[in-house]
């Protein structure tokens, strides 16, 4: 791979471990903080929110400013909000904090950061192994995510032998240092990442695609309002609330789903070189629904964790496909407004779950949001299948 590729891994890498540290902590510190249930949900979706809004607008703006200065600008962003949530337990601060759409929900985001790197990739690799380096994108991310889960449960561990450890909020300045340490990589990505100079003309806003990335953007949006019902920080909470589960044991958990989600990254990279992209996004993202509708059904703490792993087995195979298969339908010159679209797309339908969600928890039934995301995310794989079977990328013709 090239410099600027392996930058690009080693800046997800640090970002994943930051989101998987911080979405833990998130949870938990909530928990701790006496927020209820529509409280969490609130400054869940601000961070959503946050990072629809500047998903949006680097779709605009982002090859015009600078893929490269977008990307430093952007950990910034990620350093300041660590810190606010690192220093104040304020519900009004760490909403303003939420909306700058750079604080942890999950290890794996599709916001800004990655409307940015999905652009980049297809510059730094082949065509024919563009699924295999979004495979590896996203491996990385899983790894280095479920490290960052499992770290997350250390202060809680270490508290009950050397009382003085800080309480977990303060923790949350690592994320805060590991926002600066990716402004220091993004710095030195080349001039070979954006797409004026390299093409020699500015990206174009959308025109022979549009109709394609309208369609999937519609189905995309379903997706993620479902997903946005069980976000890995509400998991947290709920799994708090119905066993009252300790951290440690929920961060371990997320880092054995880091593990699988790690490993079929790469598997459903090759698989989709056998059966097609469409198909290896719905044949393997059906099933997971199914186990995560039962979560809520599982009598004890251990069936639900087992539930929830098998669930992440398979839910993630998706993406590495779905980021691949946007990028290749498009014109080269239309991949960061395409990129710009399905991802502020699906984190604008995100954003409207969480909310729902707490109140649903707090006046239906605490499991009533899994169920809900469930059925949804099904539909979805379902009009995917029925919609873009016929459309496929230029290696797959």
């Amino acid at each position: 791979m090239t410099p600027d590729a392996r930058r690009i891994l080693l800046i997800r890498a640090l970002r994943a471990f930051a989101y998987g540290f911080g979405s833990v902590l998130l949870g938990v510190s909530l928990e701790s903080a006496g927020f209820s249930g529509a409280q969490v949900g609130i400054i869940l979706t601000a961070t959503l929110v946050g990072s629809a809004a500047l998903t949006a607008l680097l779709g605009y703006i982002g090859d015009r400013i600078g893929r490269r200065a977008s990307h430093v600008g952007l950990s910034l962003l990620m350093a300041g909000a660590g810190t606010v949530f690192a220093v104040t337990d304020s519900f009004w601060v760490l909403f303003l904090a939420a909306l700058s759409g750079t604080v942890a929900t999950a290890a794996l985001e599709s916001g800004p950061f990655v409307t940015l790197e999905q652009a980049i990739i297809p510059q730094t690799s082949p065509q024919e192994q563009r699924n295999r380096v979004f495979g590896l994108y996203n491996a990385v991310a899983a790894i280095a995510g479920s490290l960052g889960a499992l770290a997350a449960g250390g202060p809680e561990f270490f508290r009950g032998f050397f009382p003085a450890v800080p309480p977990s909020q303060r923790w949350f300045l690592l994320y805060a240092a590991l926002g600066i340490a990716a402004v220091l990589f993004a710095a030195r990505l080349s001039p070979r990442v954006e797409i004026g100079q390299r093409a020699g003309r500015r990206a174009r806003p959308l025109r022979r695609s549009r109709r394609i990335v309208i369609g999937l953007s519609g189905l995309f949006a379903l997706d993620a309002f479902g997903g946005g019902f069980v976000l890995q920080a509400f998991i947290v909470y709920w799994f708090r609330v119905r066993f009252d589960a300790p951290p440690e044991l929920l961060g371990l958990a997320f880092f054995g789903a880091g593990v699988v989600q790690s490993i079929s990254f790469l598997i459903a990279a090759r698989l989709a070189g056998r059966i097609g992209q469409v198909n290896t996004m719905v044949f393997t993202h059906l099933p997971s629904n199914i186990l995560l509708a039962a979560i809520p059904f599982a009598p004890n703490l251990g069936l639900a964790l087992a539930l929830l792993l098998a669930r992440f087995a398979l839910s993630q195979m998706d993406i590495p496909v779905r980021q691949s298969y946007v990028v290749a339908v498009v014109d080269p010159d239309e991949r960061t407004a395409a990129a710009s679209v399905t991802n502020a797309t699906r984190t604008v339908a995100q954003a409207a779950s969480p909310a729902l969600a707490g109140v649903l928890l707090q006046s239906l039934a605490l499991g009533a949001p899994f169920i809900i995301a469930g059925i949804l995310k099904g539909i979805y794989d379902l009009g995917l299948l029925a919609a873009f079977r016929n459309i496929k990328p230029e290696e797959e013709t």
